[in-house]
């Protein structure tokens, strides 16, 4: 049975139904016990299953992920939160000297199933160390899954698949999504696959490639240039790591044209390797340029309201390329 839920509040149900069903599961990380986390996502699980399932740590993002991956070599689950994806930095060593080699270093002795839930993304004046995105940092490292769910019943299905997964998943949540996204969630056990993007909106004359908090002003500028004859295309990838090229290949090969949106920065962003992808794979398949719609590259998100809607991507944006694109 499927009722609405928001964003966040698939997240906490998909927690508390892992931890219910697999004693292997435990929560760590700052302010998810009693408090329930700064935006919420633990509340009421360290009154269910106690403080030894949901531990309060330390502000130390370093400690938090080497915690978590010595608890999975002894078999564990663990599903670490960083608060910002901003405070990663401390924990990038373990996540990418330790946790993407420990399979391969072990030569399969060990695997690390650890689900890092990373919050991410500009919304709200959070300013500079509380609004980056950060995911192509981590899409670089072999050894590592990376997940951007944009629905809430992708965000429930993802994480359980993302928990239940041999290997370390980062798994990014776009705060901005939290609770300005609502629709229809079962009620039981499912996953969502990692590395299978969707096909959110049917087109004929050009795709839309673009993933989490991108993926609803998308849909909106596709409806948009619905009215005017134009038809976008709008693939979700939903898995930035592996890319799921099937699908993306598919649609551009329907379609002949190509747009990347994406709110982190432009250069080495996912737009890049994407483009790259098409270029190499589908390039005879191409009837145009392929259009990068991104964040600017400034070091930082404004903390001003004007400054910050300027700095994200929006509905006009992807818009104007549609035109663009269409025109050629």
């Amino acid at each position: 049975m499927a009722r609405t839920l928001t964003y966040i509040g698939a997240i906490t149900e998909a927690l508390g139904q892992e931890l219910e069903r697999d004693d292997r599961v435990f929560l760590l990380g700052e302010d998810i016990g009693p408090s329930g986390g700064v935006f919420g996502a633990t509340a009421g699980l360290w009154e269910k299953f106690g403080e030894e399932r949901v531990l309060d740590t330390p502000l130390a993002e370093g400690a938090i992920i080497s915690a978590a991956i010595g608890s999975s070599m002894v078999g564990l689950r663990p599903v670490p939160e960083i608060q910002f994806a901003d405070f990663i930095t401390p924990a990038v060593d373990q996540i990418i000297q330790q946790a993407a080699k420990l399979r391969y270093r072990s030569a399969g002795g060990f695997n690390c199933p650890i689900t890092v839930r990373v919050c991410c993304g500009a919304s709200g004046g959070g300013g500079l160390y509380h609004s980056q995105e950060n995911t192509a940092w981590f899409m670089h490292e072999p050894g590592l899954k990376v997940v951007m769910p944009a629905t809430a019943y992708d965000a429930k299905g993802l994480l359980l698949a993302a928990i239940r997964d041999p290997d370390p998943v980062l798994y990014f949540e776009h705060k901005r999504l939290y609770r300005n996204v609502k629709d229809e969630v079962p009620e039981g056990d499912y996953t969502v696959p990692i590395g299978k993007a969707a096909v959110r909106r049917e087109g004929r004359d050009l795709t839309i490639l673009t993933y989490g908090a991108m993926v609803p002003v998308s849909m909106q500028a596709a409806g948009d240039m619905s009215k005017k004859g134009v038809e976008a295309e709008v693939v979700d990838l939903r898995t930035l790591a592996p890319l799921d090229k099937d699908t993306v290949l598919s649609s551009v090969r329907k379609t002949s044209k190509c747009m990347i949106v994406h709110e982190d920065k432009r250069t080495m962003g996912v737009g890049g390797e994407l483009s790259a992808i098409l270029s190499e794979e589908a390039f005879e398949d191409l009837d145009g340029p392929i259009l990068r719609i991104t964040g600017p590259d400034a070091p930082a998100v404004a903390f001003t309201p004007p400054l910050q809607k300027a700095w994200i991507v929006g509905v006009d944006q992807v818009v104007a390329g549609i035109e663009r694109l269409a025109a050629y």
